[in-house]
């Protein structure tokens, strides 16, 4: 179906990669797509719906490549009980959110699946463009085992079989397993395969600081997924982990967070990407104990934590490419947003906005279609009052200076 075509004028256009904007700008959207970028003004016919911009800020539409749009709770070895029609109706409300505060385009890596992103491309849920991954691979024990350990099982009857799938993960051991496991998300349209590559925080039995996998299943999960011209994303907080699952060929590193110089030295010079979480980690430093995070969780917690920001500097510096993730978990998702705020502690606006627009962009595979106002481009747009590129925190609150937000060519919200 035709849309009506769109007339932003007098814009500051800034493209989601250059610190210059282009100011006065026309630019025309029509059937989704930004069609043309004028220095000088657009003759329009009747057709034409004008948005008269006033000199604001014109940019991309927002991606967050780090979102679990199941993860309805703190608690994740709750949530992996959870029915998934409860969890389709919390992501549901996850995504309208996202899309209320500018993020178009999310990245789920753990959980999202087929079913949801069809219901979103056949409008049955208003949300953000979704690239999912499916369920986490992880080892017996590792980070995406929501099991119970012996210890805690009293009143609970959860399997302890080797073989274990549910909504969020699947626990798979050796290349044979990987291999299956890895082909069946592939086959259920996976854009990314995520593996657990060191220990992590809300899982109930893993030390955070050890490496997970062998380099055989690494290797076995990176040889199918680049046949099948995907990539595969890996949880790592050490150093050693991240060092490990890049040389094995890993793209993507989710967190990164007690990175040092040498590694990040590393990770830049094989052209990986980084996902660094900020959101979460001072989220449930400063809410999670009081939301009854475990004690054990907590105390893991404080390990990564601390170091966050210090990471965020250290890549920097070293000139590893940073993409924009929150990790976000049930009613915390309402801080998204301020992932902005927290990276401005130690990085300029502009590379923020680069990680949240460009960089990301790059990482799905999807340079040049998202994460940038050019022609020909998916017309995911945002007229910013405030100017991110002095002060990205404007985008910090939930969409408050956000006059217009476009997804796709349709406007979700516009007030101007």
């Amino acid at each position: 179906m035709t849309m009506t075509k769109v007339l932003f004028r007098d814009a500051r256009v800034f493209d989601g990669w250059s610190e210059e904007t282009r100011d006065g700008c026309d630019v025309l959207v029509a059937d989704g797509i930004v069609r043309e970028i004028s220095d000088t003004p657009l003759s329009v016919s009747g057709e034409t719906e004008i948005v008269p911009c006033g000199g604001r800020i014109l940019m991309p539409g927002l991606i967050d490549a780090h979102v679990h749009v199941y993860a309805s709770s703190i608690n994740m070895p709750r949530v992996v009980r959870l029915p998934r029609t409860y969890l389709a109706h919390y992501a549901s409300q996850f995504m309208r959110a996202s899309l209320d505060r500018g993020f178009t385009t999310l990245r789920d890596v753990g959980g999202a699946d087929v079913g949801l992103a069809s219901a979103l491309r056949d409008g049955l849920l208003q949300g953000p463009r979704l690239f999912y991954g499916g369920r986490v691979l992880s080892q017996t024990g590792g980070h995406g085992d929501m099991r119970p350990g012996d210890s805690e099982l009293a009143d609970d009857d959860a399997c302890l079989c080797a073989c274990h799938t549910d909504a969020t993960g699947i626990v798979a051991d050796g290349v044979d397993a990987v291999r299956r496991a890895v082909r069946e998300e592939l086959r259920r349209g996976a854009s990314h395969i995520k593996i657990m590559g060191s220990g992590g925080v809300a899982s109930p039995t893993d030390p955070l600081e050890r490496c997970q996998y062998s380099d055989e299943e690494i290797r076995v999960a990176v040889d199918e997924t680049s046949r099948a011209g995907k990539y595969v994303a890996s949880h790592c907080h050490p150093a050693e982990a991240i060092r490990r699952s890049v040389e094995l060929g890993v793209r993507s590193i989710e967190h990164a967070t007690l990175i040092d110089d040498a590694t990040a030295a590393f990770v830049a010079e094989r052209g990986a990407y980084a996902v660094p979480t900020m959101a979460i980690a001072f989220a449930l430093k400063e809410e999670g104990k009081a939301m009854g995070f475990p004690a054990a969780s907590m105390a893991k917690l404080h390990m990564v934590a601390d170091h966050a920001l210090a990471g965020l500097d250290i890549m920097k510096r070293a000139g590893v490419k940073m993409a924009f993730g929150t990790d976000l978990l049930g009613t915390l998702h309402t801080r998204q947003s301020s992932e902005f705020e927290l990276r401005s502690r130690v990085l300029p606006s502009i590379d923020i906005l680069r990680s949240a627009c460009a960089i990301s962009a790059e990482l799905l595979g999807e340079e040049g279609r998202l994460g940038c106002v050019r022609e020909g481009a998916m017309a995911d747009l945002l007229v910013v009052d405030g100017d991110p590129l002095k002060d990205v925190t404007v985008l910090a609150g939930n969409g408050e200076n956000l006059a217009v937000i476009m997804n796709a060519g349709r406007f979700h919200k516009r007030t101007l």
